[in-house]
């Protein structure tokens, strides 16, 4: 079966960091039926199936802008766990607030991304062989090494199922399987970064979801996703938005991808570089968590896993993880039923429970289905 995510994980489409990241958030891949866009000022109707294929088929060669996200998912106010304080400009901090990130792209071996602080600048550098990432807050750059032409290899044909079919019968195969799931609008042709784009508006159809809608805007003229909203049920603003503020496919200047650190900086040299990321290592041995388990489906599903050992707050560690993860869980409501007890984050959007036992779920929907997972343990 084709679903959104591997539809546009394909190779054509990895740039399209927007949509990647709304997909994770909200943990489900829902597409859109077969309606019509409407057409506004320059832009020609297309069903959501072609642009889906065109989204597949975007050839982009170089792109930079300006992406803002933000996030708003009315979490109560809790104690950093990464000690970054307010350092706005550190990655860990993308979980909540507003944040401003500079990206560029021209090509598999030059990227680039900016992310902006009003103290400080956190970047990710690639230039050929070389990975930089630089922290300006606490002015330290760690280098990697790439090992040159190590990229993801292009599915292979005939692999996944429905492979032989064409773009457009995958796409509208992936549509006809998510629309028990799935209601879908089509609004007004959006304008984002001063550019006509197609919007589609995706709603659950199951009501115990605390998903109002995801709305996804398709740039009319390149065809990439250049902003992803999604709505908490009933909500008028979005609990979670990622966009483009300036746009452009022009290349951008070599110059942007070459990094020097600057004087006094502490330079590292990180561990080896594997397809996993940058001094990857898979977690092995008793620290290791049992493999998560997803109870229900679609917009509803909840995800139970059991935290690694090193990773669960305990009444008699007083220091590093443990003791930051105990401090969250002091701010938080203790909750228990007949799956055990422990304590309950509650958003517009999510909600989750870790529970005494060291185990967590976590899912777009209310407490009490989190508790009914848990129970079936």
């Amino acid at each position: 079966m084709v679903d959104m995510a591997s539809f546009l994980r394909s190779r054509r489409a990895r740039w399209a960091v927007p949509a990647v990241a709304a997909i994770t958030l909200i943990g489900v891949g829902p597409l859109v039926q077969a309606v019509t866009a409407s057409a506004h000022g320059s832009l020609p109707p297309r069903t959501a199936a072609q642009l889906l294929v065109d989204v597949s088929h975007a050839q982009v060669q170089a792109l930079s802008g300006t992406v803002v996200e933000t996030t708003d998912l009315g979490l109560p106010a809790l104690p950093s766990l990464g000690g970054q304080g307010g350092n706005a400009a550190s990655f860990s901090s993308l979980v909540s607030g507003s944040h401003t990130m500079r990206v560029w792209y021209a090509g598999p071996d030059q990227q680039r991304l900016a992310l902006l602080g009003q103290l400080g600048e956190s970047d990710l550098v690639h230039n050929g062989t070389d990975l930089w990432a630089w922290s300006s807050h606490d002015n330290t750059a760690t280098h990697w090494t790439v090992p040159a032409g190590k990229q993801s290899s292009p599915a292979q044909p005939g692999s996944p199922a429905g492979a032989a079919m064409t773009p457009q019968q995958a796409a509208d195969a992936a549509l006809k399987a998510i629309d028990p799931s799935t209601q879908v609008t089509t609004d007004p042709t959006a304008t984002v970064a001063g550019r006509p784009a197609y919007e589609l508006s995706l709603v659950p159809r199951d009501p115990r979801s605390l998903v109002g809608s995801v709305r996804i805007a398709i740039d009319g003229a390149s065809h990439i996703p250049t902003r992803v909203q999604v709505f908490a049920k009933g909500a008028s603003s979005p609990a979670f938005q990622v966009g483009f503020t300036s746009f452009s496919t022009a290349t951008p200047d070599p110059s942007v991808f070459g990094f020097t650190p600057p004087p006094g900086a502490t330079v590292k040299q990180g561990s080896s570089f594997s397809t996993s990321g940058p001094g990857h290592q898979p977690r092995t041995g008793h620290g290791s968590g049992a493999a998560p388990t997803v109870v229900g489906k679609g917009w509803t599903s909840v995800v139970v896993a059991t935290l690694p050992a090193d990773q669960q707050a305990s009444g008699h560690r007083s220091t590093g993880q443990s003791s930051q993860l105990q401090g969250i869980l002091d701010k938080l409501p203790t909750v228990s039923g007949s799956w055990g007890s422990g304590h309950l984050l509650s958003s517009a959007l999510f909600s989750a429970v870790l529970t005494d036992d060291g185990r967590v779920a976590i899912g777009a929907v209310a407490p009490q289905l989190l508790y009914d997972a848990l129970a079936q343990r």
